[in-house]
């Protein structure tokens, strides 16, 4: 890819990207290293987009790869040299026209939501992600991970029925 379609692409679904790549790492400068890292990845390649096919899937995909190699690296540094990794609090997002109460219980929710998310395994946190917060259609998805739809379909399922499940049994729901 030349540099001008990068520049396309950053523009199109750059945010959808970083937005992914955020959830993933659940981390603000882990996330930017990782979309910093997707997008290089992409320009050192001599692939040609076909626009008419979703490209946007393509970079998900990259990105994904990516993490995962990245986490894969990190759990063997962690087994020779174990270090811990500070969190940044979460994204803080004011609605008016609520009561600080409401406001503060449906932060709570989301909270809760997020940590139920980020404690399922990898394999049904992804699918849930790539969904839900990005958008992306089941066999787009299926692409991505290099699954079946049905396998998606059911992991969906699967990641939907723990959540409910998890925020039930904390008392949400009642």
């Amino acid at each position: 890819m030349d540099a001008r379609e990068i520049e396309r692409c950053i523009e199109e679904f750059g945010t959808d990207v970083y937005r992914f790549c955020l959830k993933l790492c659940m981390d603000r400068t882990d996330a930017e290293d990782l979309y910093q890292q997707t997008f290089l990845k992409a320009l050192e390649t001599d692939w040609i987009l076909d626009w008419t096919q979703n490209p946007r899937a393509l970079f998900f995909s990259l990105s994904h790869n990516l993490w995962k190699s990245n986490m894969r690296k990190q759990a063997r540094r962690n087994r020779i040299a174990p270090c811990g990794n500070l969190d940044d609090e979460g994204e803080a997002i004011l609605h008016f026209g609520e009561s600080i109460e409401e406001n503060f219980f449906r932060k709570e929710l989301m909270a809760q939501v997020d940590r139920i998310i980020q404690s399922l395994p990898e394999k049904i946190r992804v699918p849930l992600i790539l969904f839900y917060l990005s958008d992306c259609s089941i066999e787009q998805i299926a692409g991505i991970i290099k699954k079946p739809p049905g396998t998606v379909k059911s992991r969906l399922f699967k990641g939907r029925s723990l959540i409910k499940k998890r925020l039930e049994e904390t008392g949400y729901g009642r």
